[in-house]
């Protein structure tokens, strides 16, 4: 199916016409772009939803995080059972069993109703599939034989997450604030279910299931490259999650906190726009000399807004220094998933990427916390030190990722 003029025209070079040519592989993208988005606008909007009914930004915090580590854990659950049984029989039962703690979660917070009672519904809320690992595993099956429509396939994938997190928060905050404090929440949660519902009708292109009773993830863990690639994506996460903090924090410091959302959507904007460039390029190494070069380019990169934030350098150097910074991390991400394919049976894919993005949601909500206590007890900018570092742990990490796995080859 070819791509509709509109559509061709935004992607560079044209390069990534044939990552589509499978009939439904258009259809099955667009679908899970709603349900991306859908997951963007859940934290803004459950904060603006419990601050507004409840009055407290603590209780809001609070459970925002409980709702990232909840998915954290479920994901990979939801991973196994989709590669044992298929996407679409586990997909829409999940979608659809928010409804009921998601309702709850609206009526309690407006009711008043105990606050144990809103972590449990907002907990259990978190029963949503992956859609993005879904569908990189379906870029898998349909490119596998061609490494290098599957990097394309990749790179735009990461690209439409920063795409998602860019225009997430801030429709997710103009309707709870414009509207109601339930609308952004309550259309996520239209937006997710219709999104899994619309991807889960596209079968043509779902990966078989391989109707096995999997062993443990511990068992996928041990394998070779695997875990030090997990402990990459944790302090990535934990970049994106102080790095986050650090410029809001930072911000309103230089008394101009209303900047603080433009920026960080600057380093969502870098990371867009290089991981469809990167994309567009032909990949002339490996997805692990890839990723360890990307990871090291992104450690560089990060030490931009770090010197911009030490020295004090306003906001224009610092806009500058995180559209830059950005620009290093979708082609990381890309080529961190790129490998996960190549490392891990077909059969297990869709838990494996479940462990990937769990990996980078607790570094996420691990960053927050640091992120925030450093930017409460030290000088103005200084909190740019923890995102630069986890930058370098995790370049550290998947070049072990590298030798690891040419070790197991080697042996």
């Amino acid at each position: 199916m070819p791509l509709p003029p509109a559509l061709s025209s935004v992607l560079p070079l044209a390069r990534y016409r044939p990552v589509f040519a499978a009939p439904g592989a258009l259809a099955f993208t667009l679908s899970g772009l709603l349900g991306r988005l859908a997951l963007a606008m859940n934290g803004v909007s459950v904060v603006v939803l419990i601050a507004d009914r409840r009055g407290s930004y603590a209780l809001a915090g609070a459970l925002s995080a409980t709702g990232v580590l909840a998915g954290a854990a479920l994901l990979p659950l939801l991973g196994r059972l989709v590669d044992r049984h298929g996407q679409a029989r586990v997909a829409v039962p999940a979608a659809l069993a928010t409804a009921l703690p998601t309702a709850g979660l609206l009526l309690g917070a407006r009711s008043g109703a105990p606050a144990w009672t809103l972590f449990l519904c907002w907990a259990l809320s978190g029963s949503s599939p992956d859609l993005g690992g879904m569908a990189r595993a379906r870029w898998a099956h349909l490119h596998r034989a061609d490494p290098a429509l599957l990097h394309r396939a990749n790179a735009l994938e990461q690209s439409l997450d920063e795409l998602c997190f860019m225009a997430g928060p801030v429709l997710g905050m103009a309707l709870a604030t414009t509207v109601a404090p339930e609308a952004g929440l309550l259309t996520a949660w239209a937006l997710g279910t219709a999104g899994t519902l619309l991807f889960a009708a596209q079968r043509a292109t779902e990966p078989p299931a391989s109707g096995q009773h999997p062993s443990r993830a511990g068992g996928l863990i041990r394998t070779p490259g695997f875990r030090p690639v997990l402990t990459g994506f944790f302090t990535t996460g934990i970049l994106f999650g102080a790095l986050e903090v650090t410029t809001l924090a930072y911000t309103d410091a230089l008394g101009h906190q209303a900047a603080g959302g433009p920026l960080l959507g600057l380093v969502a904007a870098g990371s867009c726009v290089s991981g469809l460039v990167f994309g567009a390029i032909r990949p002339r190494r490996s997805p692990a000399t890839r990723l360890a070069l990307g990871a090291s380019a992104m450690a560089l990169l990060m030490l931009l807004p770090l010197a911009a934030g030490l020295t004090r350098a306003g906001l224009l150097p610092l806009s500058l220094a995180l559209l830059a910074a950005g620009s290093g991390t979708a082609p990381t991400m890309a080529s961190g998933m790129t490998f996960v394919q190549g490392l891990l049976p077909a059969r297990r894919l869709t838990e494996g990427m479940a462990l990937a993005v769990s990996a980078i949601l607790i570094g996420i909500s691990t960053g927050a916390t640091l992120g925030g206590t450093l930017a409460q007890h030290t000088a103005p900018g200084t909190g740019y030190l923890l995102p630069a570092g986890a930058a370098v742990l995790a370049a550290t990490a998947f070049r072990r990722t590298v030798n690891s796995r040419n070790s197991s080859r080697s042996s």
